[in-house]
C-alpha cells in the first residue's frame, strides 16, 4: 500500500518532525470543469516535491453507452476505439499544458476504481488528487463518481479540491498569457486538522504536524462537539477533548508558530467548514473511518467538508 514516505531530519535521538517526499501524484479526471479544479494543485504539488504527475482516465462502460448518441455502431469495439481515442486526446492535452512537470498519461476502460487502482499499485501512487462537483439533492452523487470511488478505496492519502475553490486567487499567477500553467510555488501558510479521536487519528496527525512543520504553516487542531452547550455551559467532554488535542502535540514538532487549540459544538462538517473559513485556511487535514464515509455515502461528514469547503481537503484513511 502506497504512503506519504516520512524523511528523518537528523540522526540525533531527539528527532525533528519528519519531512514529506511525495514521488508520484495521480490525478483522475473525467474531462469536467471540476477535475479542471484540481488540475493546478496537482501540478504545484509535482513542482514542490520533485513528483512524476500521473494523469490517468478511465472509459467506463456507462460513458461509451452515452457516447453513441443514438447511433448504431457495427460493433463494440469500434466503440471502445473511438472513445479511447478521444479520451487520450483529450488526456494528452492537459499534459501539454503542464509544462516541464514530468508526467504519464493512462486511459483505461472498465470500473473506474479497479482501473485506477492498478495505476495506483503498479506506480507506488503516493497521493491522489481529483476534483468535486458537490452536488445537492437526492439520486446525485454527492462528490461525483470518480471522487466517490476514490474516497471509498484509495490506500493512500486523497487530495479533493471541491466547487468552493477558486483556483486563481488561491494560487496566483497559475496561467500565463498561454492559458498554460505557470511555475508557482505550493504554499501552505495556514492548515486546519480536524479530528473526532478514532482510529485514524494515530496516521493523521503526524501528517498534519509534517505539513505544517515543512511549509512552517500555521496549525490549528479543532475537535467538533455535536449539539449547542445550553446557556453557556459546556459539556463535561469539552474539557477531557481539549486536553486530548493539547496532549497529540509532539514534544520535538520543530514548528513556526505555536499550534492553535480549538473545541467547536454544532454540526461536525459546518464546524469544520467555518473554522477553516475563518482561519483561511489553505489545507484541511481528516482522517476518516469505515463507519464515517464508507458506509454512510453519501451524508457523512467527510463528504460535506470536502464538497462545501473553500479549500483542497487532505483526507487518510484509517
Amino acid at each position: 500500500m502506497a504512503v506519504l514516505e516520512f524523511k528523518e531530519d537528523t540522526p540525533e535521538i531527539e528527532k525533528r518532525t519528519p519531512t514529506i517526499s511525495i514521488t508520484n501524484v495521480l490525478l483522475a479526471t473525467d474531462f469536467s470543469a471540476t477535475s479542471e479544479s484540481a488540475l493546478p494543485y496537482a501540478a504545484a504539488i509535482c513542482r514542490k516535491f520533485g513528483s512524476t504527475l500521473h494523469l490517468a482516465h478511465v472509459v467506463s462502460d456507462t460513458r461509451l453507452l452515452l457516447m453513441t448518441g443514438g447511433v448504431d455502431y457495427v460493433c463494440f469495439d469500434t466503440l471502445y476505439d473511438d472513445a479511447h481515442n478521444i479520451a487520450l486526446e483529450n488526456v494528452e492535452h492537459i499534459a501539454a499544458g503542464i509544462g516541464d512537470v514530468p508526467h504519464r498519461v493512462y486511459v483505461r476502460h472498465g470500473q473506474v476504481w479497479t482501473k485506477l487502482s492498478e495505476i495506483v499499485s503498479e506506480n507506488e501512487i503516493d497521493l491522489i488528487v481529483v476534483g468535486t462537483h458537490g452536488r445537492k439533492g437526492l439520486g446525485k452523487l454527492l462528490l461525483g463518481s470518480v471522487a466517490e470511488e476514490v474516497l471509498r478505496h484509495a490506500p493512500c492519502p486523497v487530495l479533493t479540491a471541491g466547487p468552493g475553490i477558486s483556483r486563481r486567487s488561491q494560487l496566483p499567477g497559475f496561467y500565463d498569457t498561454e492559458s498554460k500553467l505557470a511555475p508557482v510555488e505550493f504554499e501552505l501558510r495556514s492548515i486546519l486538522y480536524a479530528t473526532d479521536f478514532t482510529a485514524a487519528s494515530p496516521r493523521v496527525a503526524p501528517l498534519a504536524f509534517s505539513l505544517a512543520s515543512q511549509f512552517q504553516s500555521r496549525l490549528t487542531l479543532m475537535h467538533a462537539i455535536e449539539g449547542d452547550p445550553r446557556l453557556g455551559d459546556r459539556p463535561e467532554s469539552a474539557d477531557e477533548d481539549l486536553r486530548r488535542l493539547q496532549h497529540d502535540v509532539p514534544k520535538s514538532a520543530s514548528l513556526a508558530y505555536a499550534p492553535g487549540i480549538a473545541i467547536e459544538f454544532g454540526s461536525a462538517w459546518h464546524c469544520i467548514v467555518n473554522k477553516a473559513a475563518e482561519l483561511e485556511a489553505d489545507l484541511i487535514v481528516l482522517g476518516a473511518h469505515p463507519s464515517d464515509h464508507i458506509t454512510h455515502l453519501p451524508w457523512s461528514t467527510v463528504h460535506q467538508v470536502v464538497a462545501h469547503a473553500t479549500c483542497p481537503v487532505l483526507t487518510v484513511r484509517a
